[in-house]
């Protein structure tokens, strides 16, 4: 087993003439040191530093560095900056982020960004990979048929902004406030959510979003992205935005983020946006770009600037952005290995504590929706014989999901169940697979079997990048199969759903012969056990949907390049999302069962909140549905909302406490919204208190036509479980 050297600049041990030069000087600061790097740099020199696959200048001591690396859930081979080897053959693989969001816990967000960072820094010390991860997936959930929707938190702008917040922090925070552990990057921005749909591809999508869905809906994620989790990097989408590729819209990029990077080529090659390269390659640095995935930039950068077209300041402030985050790494400050984090490495990676936390991540996802009875959880003393049935029964890859890397090890749903009940029959495991269909042994077994679990759902050839799908049934013959052995079993049938996006399984909701349904995202590599702990109840289960179910008829009524989230009456147009969707659902955002019972006593929260308003302003002499306000205004206008929560049930468990509010109907604000959530963990039969603080400014606001944040006047319900309390907000 032979290690590999890292890669980094000025090892001044090799060459200690490099020690003279500013940029190696550990003594200086970030920006001193930039900038003594730009300055000794030639123009075709700088160009190559504005693509993923970086140049090198050998008498500077500066070899080629890979930007793209990804760790979406977990260190992944997507991308060619990191690579699994016997050394490190492979790593701790996290649920699918939007199982993961299903969990609504802060904690374990970032928990698991920690983890993933302390393997990458292993990784990167043996030089198997990078420090800059570009990850996470945080565009909104749209609609249910995007393939991408597994890699996303869900639908939620609130959810989306704390896991954004969450897993950066996890990823970046370093011993030192001024130091990066690994490097992020937030993406797509913005309104990214359709890939190949209907002969749309999201390489000539043009994203028709209103000025109120882009400030209320898909920003909100980015800006805490930014503002909150101090990430290093954005990344600009593949679409146009009301006509402009986003990767070369200034009012999208310039003084927003740190800096951006996307395939810059495809506004120029497929969207025709420019009529030469190197005008797409002066409009993408001069938005604001500093970063290419691809080689465009570094093809057409040179150019552009002896054509006049772009100034040669523009690209060193590219490279001032790129150089900046290198610099916060320690990619300039010599041998890793000698740095903090240095003591990491293969030893580090896929350790017993980081394989415990991607089982209980899964488990605390993992979604109850149907449970009549108490059918669940199953007793293991009972259960003398199980059936396992289904395509998913006893998949590897597929429980991870995509933007994967090569697991640790994986327990697959077959073998998390049988270790605690045998089948009866071993081959009817898989007794449907991809679109075959065999009855008779998978009945036969069900038949015969105490309870029989039903593990269904999709894959990566029916919802991926670059793949979406068309409806929204279970693929194949999925719901024949459910269905007839579901008429012919002996004991109780569970079915469970792997997916990213909802599926229509009304079928099973309103069968009394399927007492169980259960949502699994996917798992990751340790999903097979947590779904053993969740049927058998070694784990009570917490998690909630992350989005809206949709039945069929939605995808057969809304098209998907509708970018608008608000309901149009007038078309009959029904709205997205649980914050604006008119129509009949599956199930909702939300959604989630336990096997206790858990319930809300309100407190403490105020009736009324006054709003003072300076002389002369014109809401004190008129009627105002709605008010803007300045910072120094919201200041002192926030309060506290106090809970007691009960654990009515015997069995130990965690819950999560949503606080909602329903706005005044100004401005066609959302009927109802997520203010904020806590995940509380109570005992049997104990009781516990959730305390909210809440921003009247931001919380309480709306945005309006214009994408202004304003207060909505009268009467704001918040809503907890089926507790209401009405609260007024006046002038």
């Amino acid at each position: 087993m032979v290690c590999q050297s890292p890669v980094f600049a000025c090892d001044t041990t090799k060459n200690p003439n490099l020690s003279s030069y500013g940029f190696c000087d550990t003594s200086l600061s970030v920006g001193d040191r930039v900038s003594d790097l730009v300055k000794r740099l030639s123009l075709a020199e700088k160009v190559t530093f504005l693509v993923n696959k970086a140049g090198a200048v050998p008498g500077l001591g500066i070899p080629s560095y890979e930007w793209w690396s990804e760790a979406l859930h977990g260190v992944s081979y997507v991308g060619p900056g990191t690579k699994f080897s016997s050394l490190v053959p492979g790593a701790t693989s996290f649920p699918q982020v939007i199982l993961t969001a299903a969990s609504f816990n802060k904690d374990l967000f970032e928990a698991i960004g920690q983890v993933v960072s302390t393997e990458a820094r292993a990784m990167h010390n043996v030089g198997l990979a990078g420090l800059t991860f570009w990850s996470p997936n945080i565009n909104i959930l749209r609609d249910p048929r995007w393939g991408r929707a597994q890699e996303t938190p869900g639908e939620d702008p609130v959810l989306s902004s704390i896991y954004a917040t969450g897993y950066v922090r996890g990823l970046q925070t370093a011993d030192h406030p001024d130091k990066l552990k690994v490097a992020a990057c937030c993406k797509h921005y913005t309104a990214y959510d359709l890939d190949n749909w209907k002969g749309i591809d999201r390489f000539h999508f043009n994203a028709k979003v209103t000025k109120q869905d882009l400030d209320d809906t898909f920003q909100p994620p980015f800006e805490s992205c930014v503002k909150d989790g101090n990430v290093a990097s954005v990344m600009c989408s593949y679409n146009q935005v009301n006509g402009v590729p986003t990767c070369a819209d200034p009012n999208l990029l310039a003084g927003v983020y740190s800096f951006r990077l996307r395939l810059v080529d495809v506004f120029y090659n497929q969207q025709h946006y420019t009529k030469t390269p190197e005008e797409a390659a002066a409009k993408a640095i001069s938005a604001g770009l500093d970063l290419n995935c691809g080689s465009f930039l570094g093809q057409h950068a040179q150019a552009a600037v002896t054509q006049g077209l772009l100034n040669e300041s523009q690209v060193d402030n590219a490279l001032t952005n790129n150089f900046a985050v290198l610099m916060r790494l320690g990619f300039f400050d010599g041998d890793p290995t000698k740095l903090p984090y240095g003591n990491l490495g293969p030893q580090d990676v896929c350790t017993p504590e980081n394989q415990e936390l991607a089982r209980e991540a899964a488990r605390q996802g993992i979604v109850l929706l149907k449970n009549n009875k108490g059918t669940l959880p199953l007793s293991p003393a009972s259960i003398k014989s199980l059936a396992v049935i289904g395509p998913n029964a006893n998949v590897t890859k597929t429980m991870i999901g995509n933007y994967e890397g090569t697991p640790c090890k994986y327990t697959t749903p077959l073998q998390g169940l049988t270790r605690l009940s045998p089948p009866p029959n071993p081959d009817a495991s898989r007794a449907c697979v991809g679109t075959s269909l065999q009855l008779d042994p998978a009945k036969a077994a069900a038949s015969q079997a105490d309870a029989t679990i039903l593990i269904m759902g999709a894959d990566l050839s029916i919802e991926a990048e670059g793949r979406d799908r068309l409806d929204l049934h279970l693929p194949g013959q999925q719901e024949l199969l459910i269905t007839e052995v579901a008429n012919v079993s002996k004991g109780p049938v569970i079915l469970v759903i792997m997916s990213g996006g909802g599926m229509d399984v009304s079928f099973a909701k309103a069968s009394d012969l399927i007492p169980g349904i259960l949502w699994v995202g996917y798992p990751g590599e340790a999903g097979g056990a947590a779904l053993a702990d969740i049927i058998f109840g070694s784990h009570n289960p917490s998690g909630r949907l992350p989005m809206t179910w949709y039945p069929e008829s939605y995808a057969d009524n809304v098209p998907m390049d509708n970018m608008n989230m608000r309901p149009d009456p007038s078309t009959g147009y029904p709205g997205r999302t649980y914050r604006f969707y008119t129509g009949e659902t599956v199930y909702s955002f939300g959604d989630g069962l336990s096997y206790s019972h858990f319930s809300h006593h309100l407190v403490k929260a105020p009736k009324l909140v006054s709003i003072p308003l300076e002389e002369g302003h014109e809401c004190r002499t008129k009627r105002c549905g709605s008010v803007k306000l300045l910072q120094d205004q919201c200041e002192d206008l926030a309060f506290d909302v106090e809970l007691r929560v009960m654990n009515n049930g015997t069995m130990d468990g965690s819950h999560v406490v949503f606080l909602y509010s329903s706005p005044p109907a100004v401005h066609n604000a959302p009927k109802k919204q997520l203010l904020a959530f806590e995940r509380v963990t109570l005992g049997a039969q104990r009781e516990g208190v959730v305390a909210f603080r809440v921003d009247v400014c931001k919380d309480l606001g709306v945005v309006d036509e214009l994408g202004n944040r304003k207060v909505g006047i009268g009467s704001h319900v918040l809503h907890v479980g089926n507790l209401k309390h009405s609260l007024s907000v006046r002038i």
